[in-house]
């Protein structure tokens, strides 16, 4: 066993908790459901938000994705990054948070 019962999960010395995320998406109507992803890259932790978003138009993406990326940045203390999938990609699973981190 390694790791963590709940969800919680340390990014870059900071803890992230599902009920953050679940902040971020209370304050965005467009997102329907989301989760957040963490990995690493070059030795790094990164964080990405993968969101389904409930709006057919997606031509204001860039000004939401700005508006998500702050909303992340100002609930969790850290910078993310955003990925838009397709309605119903992300299993029913009850995970909010992921974390898809290699550790050898």
């Amino acid at each position: 066993w390694m790791g963590r019962a709940d969800q919680t999960t340390k990014v870059k010395g900071m803890f992230v908790h599902p009920s953050q995320v679940a902040e971020i998406i209370k304050r965005h109507n467009e997102i329907h459901k989301a989760r957040l992803v963490v990995n690493q890259r070059n030795g790094s932790d990164f964080m990405t938000l993968a969101c389904e978003l409930n709006i057919s138009d997606i031509t204001s993406l860039t000004n939401l994705t700005e508006k998500i990326l702050t909303t992340i940045q100002a609930v969790c203390k850290l910078k993310g990054e955003v990925e838009y999938l397709e309605l119903g990609s992300l299993p029913n699973d009850g995970k909010v948070i992921e974390d898809i981190r290699k550790y050898e």
